[in-house]
């Protein structure tokens, strides 16, 4: 049975596919952050037209986390293609802690340096309508995280 990260945002809801074939850590911390209502009322602090959005961070300014520990990498073959979802984090490849990143366009750049835990099946035009910047005057936000199955 699938389960499906769903944000209620600004522009309208997306439905993300979660792959904890993927990744089951990072997977395992996202469904447990949206549990405590973490992301709800979060914004996404860096949209860059043409790479991705970027939220997760409680203080919206990139520079926060959580207060669990970091997670460890777990990078793999998955490709950074349009609605891929990943997880942010610092230089250090142990660091990912509760942001993550939704591609607008192919990054394969990224490709097996950061960590894929799902991506995009419905509502990729309400991300492509995030207000863009790094970060946007008027950021666009989380309103609601829910977890579902189907």
């Amino acid at each position: 049975m699938a389960e499906y990260l769903n944000l209620s945002l600004d522009t309208g809801d997306v439905k993300i596919e979660l792959r904890p074939d993927l990744a089951p850590g990072h997977v395992a911390r996202i469904k447990e952050l949206v549990g405590e209502g973490f992301y709800d009322g979060v914004k996404f602090h860096r949209v860059i037209p043409g790479f991705m959005a970027q939220g997760g961070c409680p203080q919206g300014t990139g520079m926060g986390g959580s207060d669990k520990p970091d997670l460890q990498a777990e990078f793999n073959a998955e490709p950074h293609v349009r609605g891929v979802c990943s997880m942010a984090r610092t230089s250090y490849p142990h660091s990912a802690n509760s942001q993550f990143f939704i591609c607008f366009d192919d990054a394969t750049f990224l490709d097996k340096q950061y960590t894929v835990w799902g991506k995009v099946v419905e509502g990729m035009e309400n991300v492509d309508a995030l207000p863009k910047g790094e970060p946007p005057a008027q950021p666009g936000m989380i309103q609601k995280a829910t977890i579902t199955e189907a």
